[in-house]
């Protein structure tokens, strides 16, 4: 997982993404003005034998792109990691930066868009450039992954597609997204290292969806702690 991460990291492959994520961390945001962004795709974070792979969208410009780290630097990722925290998921109900203690217990993060989009929409030709990360991160994480948490619709389709890819058998019809909807995806091959992967929908903690209340603290929780019964069973 590490050279993985490390390959992700040095990823040149979207001229457009590049030149977004480069120029906003020379133009920066007034609060970080002393900061040196990351200003690179931004890997996967958690144990590569982790039981619950969490995925969401892409990076955000001034959060995962300026600190390094998924959903780290961002009200999104505040109210994420304070629920892992509260369901006994990380060891610390903050992450601020590389290097602030942060562990997580049994999830890692990882999101289908590894650099930060102009106005948060990545092209399909991006999305399709970045698929292969996904890809081999999972498969990696095959032998250990017994639950993925999709945080969106958009989180969600792009986990069937990758788990699709990766080995398991996608649900026909397909399984609609919705907070706390959860279907279980069987491996294509008893033979192979994979298990059975149950899939559970989120809403995403957008700053729109957790200041409207649309998603509350103890619905997150709801979903995390679910995460976590599945994968212990």
């Amino acid at each position: 997982m590490a050279r993985l991460d490390a390959r992700v990291v040095g990823c040149r492959r979207c001229p457009r993404l590049v030149a977004w994520r480069e120029q906003v961390a020379r133009e920066k945001r007034a609060a970080y003005a002393d900061e040196e962004y990351w200003a690179r795709p931004v890997p996967g974070f958690g144990p590569a034998d982790a039981r619950i792979l969490v995925i969401g969208l892409a990076p955000a410009a001034h959060g995962a792109n300026r600190t390094g780290r998924m959903f780290t630097g961002d009200r999104s990722g505040d109210w994420l990691f304070a629920s892992l925290h509260r369901v006994g998921l990380a060891n610390q109900p903050t992450s601020t930066h590389i290097g602030d203690g942060l562990q997580l217990h049994d999830v890692r993060m990882a999101a289908p868009i590894r650099c930060a989009p102009p106005a948060n929409k990545p092209t399909p030709e991006e999305r399709a450039s970045c698929a292969p990360w996904l890809d081999r991160e999972l498969a990696i994480l095959a032998p250990s992954v017994r639950v993925v948490v999709a945080l969106g619709a958009i989180g969600w389709d792009a986990s069937l597609r990758a788990l699709g890819r990766a080995g398991w058998v996608e649900p026909r019809p397909r399984p609609r997204f919705g907070h706390g909807a959860e279907v279980v995806l069987a491996p294509a091959s008893r033979r192979s290292r994979r298990t059975d992967v149950t899939l559970l929908g989120c809403f995403h903690p957008s700053q729109h969806n957790t200041f409207t209340g649309r998603l509350t603290e103890p619905m997150t929780d709801a979903v995390f702690e679910r995460a976590r019964e599945v994968a212990s069973a």
